[in-house]
């Protein structure tokens, strides 16, 4: 079936000498993979290499069999073209890590408007702002809404928050935890958005902490998921 739709690339990935395989997230159908055939040889083609740049947002003519296969792409174009996201060193490692755990997040092969919808928001408002080193602490939290684990604010007050659990307790349990001095951070990027971010200040170690502890959160929700390899990357932006 042809179907034209947005799409935001999660990855690319070399196949053979000339093709690539591409994991996109669309508002139509969820996650998808193309293959690209020729895609890298070509000077005259259609499909050009660089849209497909981690984080484009994309207006795709694509062939959806819709069986659990590599699907294939008619026509491509850049629907949201971004000023500095793939220019400024710092944005640039901020999006190769997210693109990252989106990639090791999203799973389905279904419509979902709203993510889709934060993603487009998101990534926009970072391309438009200054690189704000929490932003990827906010973007993450907030994703958690739309995967389904968003931690429950009920008893925000409590000491604890038991990561497995995705609660506040007033008594410790066996299970990973955030507390102290810690949590306090946790708790100042819930319920807030990109714009009162330049509220948050935070020390490195302390931002990398807490980076730490929200991707545990993921690992302990997300079903396969694999700890990020341009983690490192991002920590040394971050010095």
């Amino acid at each position: 079936m042809q179907i034209t739709t947005k799409a935001i690339v999660l990855s690319s990935l070399k196949y053979g000498d000339t093709s690539l395989i591409v994991k996109a997230f669309t508002a139509s159908d969820g996650l998808k993979s193309y293959l690209l055939k020729g895609v890298m040889g070509s000077k005259k083609g259609k499909l050009k290499p660089a849209y497909f740049l981690p984080l484009m947002q994309l207006e795709i003519v694509a062939n959806h069999k819709n069986k659990g296969t590599l699907e294939s792409l008619r026509e491509v174009k850049v629907a949201m073209p971004y000023r500095t996201l793939h220019t400024d060193i710092v944005k640039n490692s901020i999006v190769l890590f997210l693109a990252e755990m989106l990639s090791n997040s999203i799973h389905e092969e279904e419509q979902d408007e709203s993510l889709f919808n934060y993603l487009e928001y998101a990534l926009l408002w970072l391309d438009e702002h200054p690189a704000n080193p929490n932003f990827h602490l906010l973007f993450l939290l907030n994703l958690t809404k739309y995967l389904g684990f968003y931690p429950d604010t009920s008893f925000q007050n409590s000491p604890f928050f038991d990561l497995q659990e995705g609660s506040f307790n007033k008594t410790p349990s066996l299970n990973p935890l955030i507390q102290g001095e810690l949590l306090e951070n946790f708790k100042r990027f819930l319920g807030t958005n990109f714009d009162a971010l330049q509220a948050i200040q935070l020390t490195k170690s302390n931002r990398r902490e807490l980076l730490k502890m929200v991707i545990l959160y993921y690992r302990l929700h997300v079903h396969g998921f694999r700890e990020p390899k341009s983690l490192a990357v991002l920590n040394a932006v971050f010095q």
